[in-house]
């Protein structure tokens, strides 16, 4: 089977299934692209925080900005906040912004924030993004071009919307087949990759190439292909999740940022959206009880948001972990059915956009070139599981916390050794690209600079000061001054940007 790839079919919906349908068929014009969704499956997805990568990735599709923001309740995020996470006192917080430090030597900028400004915590030094967070700004003004910001940003959104969108985008506009069915059997191709998939309604539909959206029960990848899981359960340990939609009053702020704030078997999620906040707490299951999780998510949210009504409150169980290999034969696994690893950083989304530029942009022409394909996209997807899991121990490696989860989380046993590794290399010299060298790291240098030093980690010693780094602190705060003047809060952004789509909606149906 060598002939031309030109029919995929992509089996699942959702976020993975809807965007790897645009994605496909907006970078491949002339493929035959078809998305067989189970008509009775809700999406997984409880709210979602992004990447700033999701601008360019909805630019390439075609879909216009203010459409987004106002179709899935969207709002902007310039990075996360922990809450909590260093030793759980009042003063407790620090942030990831969006924003990396300024161009000059780490180990100058860290000379010059100690000397320069020991008032300010190390990511309100390196950049006004904090700022910005600090007092709910917007990080754009409404006449700039979309997609671009006076600072660096991404989104918050409600998923279901989200997969709305894509479903109407990817049929209306992209010409993507969608075929709502069950699929009950995979037939094989007899060289170990997939002929076709057997639907309920529209029987057998055969393609070139397969792309598993699935979830995690990995329909194509798992269960036909026998793909093994390997489980990260040893490094995090979080393994459950409540979930809830707080309703917000009309006129509330809309926070610049996700925040996390830990407790003593996990952490809290709190990310608001123009009409609600999701709030939901994050825990071990073996250091915490489902009836106690839900008691630390109540007080949680009666402390943040007193008049807030008793809410429902949606319970997820989920694995750890990423499959051995992403792609096997000629069938991709994006999203779920391809792993999953708690939402700490919101990798879950930039995954999935990775996955189909890296598929989009080295599109296999026929099934002689799969396997060479295959194997390149596997040692990367397992380069980039690897340092996500990393990154996010790093949170816990560092914390001070004393209660049995955290001393836990702390023990080397769980801790991967390149971590341990990269730790002992970082007493003596800050992070670099020497040790992040991939092009496309989804967590660089400079975002494991705002971990290590927002949590107190010992700065190197030695360390010399230079004019160009002072310099590039006192415009930093002189930057910050000039943005938190004349950028617009969150909430005036996108309450005018909702008032003109319903004018213009009004409009259009009285005309």
């Amino acid at each position: 089977m060598n002939g031309t790839i030109e029919k995929v079919v992509i089996v699942g919906g959702g976020t993975a299934g809807w965007l790897a349908a645009c994605s496909l068929a907006a970078a491949r014009p002339g493929l035959d692209v078809t998305l067989i969704e189970a008509p009775d499956i809700p999406t997984i997805g409880v709210g979602e925080g992004t990447w700033p990568t999701l601008r360019a990735t909805l630019a390439a599709i075609g879909l216009d900005e203010a459409g987004f923001l106002t179709a899935c309740d969207a709002s902007f995020k310039q990075g996360s906040r922990f809450d909590g996470w260093v030793d759980g006192g009042a003063d407790d917080r620090y942030f990831h912004p969006f924003t990396s430090p300024p161009d000059a030597p780490v180990g100058e900028l860290l000379a010059a924030w100690r000397e320069d400004a020991p008032d300010l915590s190390f990511a309100a030094a390196m950049t006004p993004q904090v700022a910005l967070c600090d007092r709910h700004l917007a990080p754009r003004q409404r006449a700039m071009p979309a997609y671009q910001g006076a600072a660096n940003y991404a989104y918050h959104l409600d998923a279901g919307k989200l997969a709305a969108l894509l479903t109407r985008h990817a049929t209306q506009r992209l010409g993507v087949r969608h075929l709502a069915d069950h699929v009950v059997d995979v037939l094989g191709d007899g060289e170990g990759g997939i002929a076709a998939v057997r639907t309920r309604e529209h029987g057998d539909i055969a393609a070139g190439l397969f792309v598993d959206c699935t979830g995690h029960a990995a329909l194509l990848i798992g269960r036909h292909l026998g793909v093994e899981w390997i489980d990260r359960g040893n490094v995090l340990f979080n393994d459950r999740a409540l979930a809830a939609q707080v309703p917000v009053a009309p006129g509330s702020p809309i926070a610049s940022q996700t925040i996390a704030t830990a407790h003593a078997a996990g952490w809290i999620w709190d990310i608001g959206l123009p009409g609600r906040r999701g709030i939901g707490c994050v825990y071990a299951s073996r250091f915490l009880d489902d009836e106690a999780a839900e008691a630390v998510l109540r007080s949680h949210i009666a402390a943040v948001l007193p008049d807030a009504p008793d809410v429902a409150v949606r319970k997820l169980s989920f694995p750890t972990g990423h499959r051995a290999r992403f792609w096997q034969g000629n069938c991709v696994a994006v999203g779920l059915s391809a792993g999953f690893i708690e939402p700490l950083e919101s990798s879950a989304i930039v995954l999935i956009e990775l996955s189909l530029r890296a598929l989009a942009e080295n599109f296999p022409a026929s099934r002689a070139a799969m396997a060479i394909h295959a194997e390149r996209f596997n040692t990367l997807f397992r380069y980039r599981w690897d340092r996500v899991v990393e990154f996010l121990k790093l949170h816990y490696a560092l914390s001070r916390r004393d209660e049995p989860y955290w001393r836990a989380q702390r023990d080397p046993a769980h801790v991967p050794q390149r971590l341990t590794d990269l730790l002992a290399l970082w007493r003596d010299q800050p992070p670099s690209a020497w040790d992040f060298p991939q092009i496309d790291e989804i967590f660089s240098a400079a975002s494991h600079q705002y971990i290590l030093y927002g949590m107190g980690f010992p700065l190197p010693e030695g360390l010399a000061v230079s004019d160009r780094a002072r310099a590039a602190i006192a415009a930093s705060r002189q930057r910050a001054r000039s943005l938190t003047a004349g950028l617009p809060a969150n909430r005036d952004y996108l309450d005018a940007l909702h008032a003109e789509t319903g004018a213009r909606a009004a409009a259009m149906e009285g005309y």
